[in-house]
């Protein structure tokens, strides 16, 4: 199974940047979120495929006292897009009489 790394950036405002964070915490795909001000990275938040719920409450409670801070901010998203497993030909079978 093969897989490709994709980068994508979203700006948002301090009070958009916790809601946007559950949005994405929720999604399968992604593996990393930095938020970045300006050129500066605030916070890297790396996340593995199956992540518990819980054990991102206190990654949300960071973000959101980040956002009490932050004004403008960048959040950029790596996501990984794996291709489906390829199904093998199944072979037929004869049965001889």
């Amino acid at each position: 199974m093969s897989s490709n790394t994709t980068w994508e950036t979203f700006k948002v405002e301090g009070e958009q940047l916790l809601d946007k964070m559950k949005e994405l915490f929720h999604e399968g795909n992604v593996r990393r979120i930095v938020i970045k001000q300006g050129e500066r990275t605030v916070i890297e938040i790396p996340l593995t495929v199956g992540a518990v719920t819980a054990l991102l409450v206190p990654w949300l409670a960071a973000v959101g006292a980040l956002a009490a801070y932050l004004t403008d901010c960048t959040i950029e998203v790596e996501r990984t897009d794996q291709d489906p497993p390829k199904a093998e030909p199944k072979a037929e079978s004869t049965s001889a009489a």
